[in-house]
């Protein structure tokens, strides 16, 4: 018995020291196969990664195979990247890789390519990052009937503001508030977004749906309207509601983008069609809510004037407060949703680059 024993060690040892080449990773890092292991290791060097909107990112997977598992090499190696949704119930195709034959899915189309650092690098890049590209991505890797697979989150860096529309609170279903945000250069925020800002200070009374179909408000500031003034600070949940009956507001989010926003100087103020025809005069559009957000809050935007924006509504950004400028905060300050025709404002306008 002390003999087998012995010899399997031997063998095990003179094995690992035989094929330690084939699993060599950077920094000398070595990887070994269990006799009766997985044949096929799928890794993510990060289970994060971070970038922003018009940035390019790489996705990190590598895999390691033993090569007694596959001999020569006769299958063909597989490398598929999906992207979850929200219910981890569903998969978006992003990217398929076989050998020469390669497939780009939907609007990653001309922007995603395996990075092909190595032979066992499945790293995918994605260019011109959108608002959408937000979330977690599955990388595949199937030889065979062997598979494995690693999960990298990719975060963007940007800001979410609470939206609700000229009608007032509480009326916007779950596709409604999609559009919304849409409409303010912006997409409905995930629950890791809205908790990401509550830790960054973001309080607001009024719940709203996220991206998941849940209706939820952050409360850095406990009170009686809100939750009650003895209740610890936090995420509040009303769970997931009807779809499309219940209303609610919004959770935005937004990115950094590639343009110019800012204030546009003009002899008089302005009704709103005429602040329109004024940015457009200027060579830009009046600016969308999600653009003054992300001046504000990504540039350090600064502006002691209240102006039209493109859904009607009148705000001001303040990043330093001041007397008579948002004294007690930095904030997308909120004037309201003035007559169109008879309120006289300056205007926001973005002029995108080419």
């Amino acid at each position: 018995m002390m003999k087998s024993l012995l010899l399997l060690v031997l063998i095990s040892i003179c094995w690992a020291d035989h094929h330690s080449d084939n699993y060599t990773l950077d920094h000398d890092r070595v990887i070994h196969m269990q006799e009766n292991g997985p044949r096929l290791l799928v890794e993510a060097e990060q289970t994060k990664v971070f970038s922003h909107r018009g940035g390019n990112v790489t996705l990190p997977c590598k895999f390691y195979r033993d090569p007694t598992a596959f001999g020569s090499g006769t299958h063909k190696i597989r490398i598929k990247w999906t992207k979850l949704t929200s219910d981890y119930l569903k998969e978006v195709d992003v990217f398929v890789s076989m050998g020469y034959h390669k497939k780009a899915y939907a609007g990653y189309q001309g922007r995603v390519f395996l990075k092909g650092g190595s032979d066992n690098d499945a790293s995918l890049v994605i260019a011109d990052l959108t608002l959408e590209d937000y979330g977690r991505y599955k990388c595949e890797v199937i030889e065979g009937l062997e598979d494995d697979t690693a999960v990298v989150a990719l975060d963007l860096q940007g800001v979410v503001f609470p939206y609700f529309p000229r009608l007032g609170r509480y009326n916007l279903n779950f596709h409604e508030a999609q559009q919304a945000c849409l409409d303010q250069d912006a997409v409905i925020a995930s629950f890791d977004q809205l908790y990401d800002a509550w830790r960054g200070g973001l309080d607001w009374c009024n719940a709203g749906w996220l991206s998941d179909g849940s209706v939820q408000y952050p409360i850095t500031k406990p009170r009686e309207p809100c939750g009650g003034q003895n209740t610890v600070p936090g995420v509040r949940n009303y769970g997931f509601w009807d779809k499309d009956k219940s209303r609610y507001d919004v959770f935005c989010f937004t990115s950094n983008f590639n343009g110019r926003f800012y204030y546009l100087i003009h002899p008089t103020k302005l009704t709103y069609d005429e602040a329109v025809q004024a940015c457009l005069n200027d060579g830009a559009q009046i600016a969308k809510v999600g653009q003054i957000f992300a001046a504000w809050k990504l540039l350090g935007y600064d502006r002691c004037d209240a102006g039209w924006l493109a859904d009607g509504s009148v705000r001001y950004p303040i990043s330093r407060p001041r007397r008579r400028c948002s004294p007690t905060e930095a904030a997308v300050r909120f004037v309201g949703f003035p007559d169109k025709k008879h309120k006289l404002y300056g205007v926001y306008c973005f002029r995108a680059y080419n």
